[in-house]
């Protein structure tokens, strides 16, 4: 974990993994939090999938399973879990995570602009609360061999220094408006050398002995029993997958082919048709505002998306999903372009952020979800309902129900509501 947001967690979990994995060790990483952005990194150094944890969205048993699946039938030698934003920042934050598995912490100090100061944030975080184990600091950015030696003599032999990291531009990622730049849009050498130098540099600084003295950490089967078995046997389902759609959880695509779907990808960018064997579509959110010129003149693409529409059968739509189903999406630059007029309306790039923990009233049943955009959407027809969000009373996303097709700004987490969402794919 970290005091705050863009210490450097993602890429010294990310590198952390491919040492670890580069040694033997078959590594599964963990995301706390929604994210969709950080996990194609983590598992990129993993090379193994990453799992979204959420005690809010998902729930306590649920997160503990999927840790316990990971070592059982993944086999991993090692279990990594990746904080979001500060130690205790949110109602389920990455310390909670910490106390309820008993997983120890390594926090990840950005020390570019401070040296002995790094001490006193990780012991005073340290020191918050009783009910975790804080085994280490890592810190990010130093300026020289001096300056993480500074760190180092000012913390606590109780609270030793893992590592101190020079800054280091060949290990540094790239960031846009909704976070990292994905790693598909890279070449592939060019996320391969980041990692593997992040690797060298963590294994320089002599991580791994301390790595080493880690106690394992137990965890029993929840015995939790199988969702909705079969409950969508004979269907498939096709997920749009392409640089402008590619915000999903791992975990929502695992619930579907558990509960009997069969999956299929297309991308509105390539393809000309939705895939003839398709029962029902999901549009997740991505960058549509990046690729909105193509997306709209691939036209054979929004005809067949169209018929599938008005032939009624269920189609999901996220965020950048829903942006792609209005009339219009203006993108950043103030460039308008006519997208697939599933629904009526415009969405529209804007500098504001969309953002928190909601539960979608669904016609189906209430599903929880989170939102992360910055667009907004006008002239839309009258919603279904508003999301009920976590803290507030203030009416949340709007959710629409516009024939066959369901839209809204929120991204949905399946395992929260297996039932309503097996409905919803059923149509």
């Amino acid at each position: 974990s970290a005091p705050a947001s863009r210490s450097g967690m993602t890429p010294i979990r990310a590198c952390l993994a491919r040492l670890l994995h580069r040694h033997g060790k078959r590594v599964r990483v963990f995301k706390f939090g929604p994210d969709y952005l950080d996990p194609q990194i983590l598992e990129r150094g993993s090379k193994a999938p990453v799992v979204q944890l959420d005690l809010w969205m998902a729930g306590e048993e649920w997160c503990k399973q999927q840790i316990y699946r990971a070592v059982t039938e993944g086999k991993a030698d090692f279990v990594l879990v990746e904080g979001a934003m500060g130690l205790y920042d949110g109602d389920d934050c990455s310390a909670d995570l910490a106390a309820k598995f008993g997983i120890p912490v390594a926090l990840v100090i950005d020390v570019c602009a401070m040296a002995q100061t790094a001490a006193a944030i990780a012991v005073g975080l340290r020191n918050y609360r009783d009910d975790f184990d804080m085994v280490g600091v890592i810190a990010n950015k130093c300026g020289s061999n001096y300056h993480g030696q500074l760190v180092r003599d000012a913390l606590p032999d109780d609270l030793p220094l893992w590592a101190a990291l020079k800054r280091d531009e060949s290990i540094e990622l790239p960031e846009r408006h909704l976070g990292l730049v994905q790693p598909s849009e890279q070449k592939e050498d060019w996320i391969e050398s980041r990692l593997e130098s992040g690797a060298d540099l963590l294994e320089e600084a002599g991580i791994l002995p301390f790595v080493d003295t880690l106690k394992p950490v137990q965890f029993m089967s929840q015995q939790i029993p199988a969702v909705c078995p079969d409950a969508l046997l004979g269907k498939t389902i096709a997920i749009a997958r392409a640089d402008a759609f590619s915000f999903t959880y791992t975990a929502n695509i695992t619930l579907l082919q558990d509960m009997g779907a069969k999956i299929c990808y297309f991308s509105p960018i390539r393809d000309d048709s939705i895939p003839t064997e398709a029962t029902a579509v999901w549009l997740p959110g991505g960058y549509p505002e990046l690729h909105a010129k193509v997306l709209s003149e691939n036209e054979s693409m929004i005809s067949s998306l169209k018929q599938f529409h008005e032939d009624g059968k269920p189609i999901l739509a996220e965020c950048g999903g829903f942006l792609y189903c209005m009339d219009t999406l203006i993108d950043l630059e103030g460039n308008s372009f006519r997208m697939a007029g599933l629904i009526q309306g415009t969405g529209t790039m804007t500098g504001k952020v969309g953002i928190g923990m909601q539960t979608a009233p669904l016609p189906e049943g209430k599903v929880r979800a989170h939102a992360h955009h910055k667009s907004k959407s006008s002239n839309t027809p009258e919603p279904y309902s508003h999301g009920i969000r976590q803290r507030s009373t203030y009416p949340g996303e709007a959710v629409y129900r516009e024939g066959s097709l369901s839209a809204t700004y929120l991204h949905l987490f399946f395992a929260s509501n297996a039932e309503a969402v097996a409905k919803l794919f059923s149509g």
